[in-house]
């Protein structure tokens, strides 16, 4: 049973990351070239916060109860473009230490192979 549910949860999650909207975007924001959209993309979380406070207020006024899954989704995606800011803020401060240290070590290289050399 244990097999069967991870089976399903893991297929689930894989459609998820493949198909969902949110999950694209944010897949490729933790790309080293997306980085720089982290800060952006935290805006997009207004949408679905103004979404979730549209949809709370006619679940007040006598809306359908599964609207309450629709307040949910949209505030959990707001959530995640909220926290891939600074996420990517420090993704991007370690991408660029490891590419500058990078550049020292082969500058480095060149520099000690042009002394050997002659």
């Amino acid at each position: 049973m244990i097999r069967l549910i991870l089976t399903v949860s893991s297929f689930i999650y894989a459609v998820l990351q493949r198909y969902a909207p949110t999950n694209i975007v944010l897949g490729r924001i933790r790309r080293r070239r997306g980085l720089k959209w982290g800060v952006p993309a935290m805006l997009l979380a207004a949408p679905y916060i103004v979404l979730a406070y549209w949809c709370s207020s006619g679940v007040g006024d006598g809306a359908p109860g599964w609207l309450n899954l629709v307040i949910l989704l949209c505030l959990w995606n707001a959530l995640k473009y909220v926290v891939i800011g600074p996420i990517s803020v420090a993704l991007l401060i370690r991408a660029r230490h490891d590419e500058a240290v990078a550049r020292r070590e082969q500058a480095r290289h060149e520099h000690h192979g042009e002394l050997v050399g002659t």
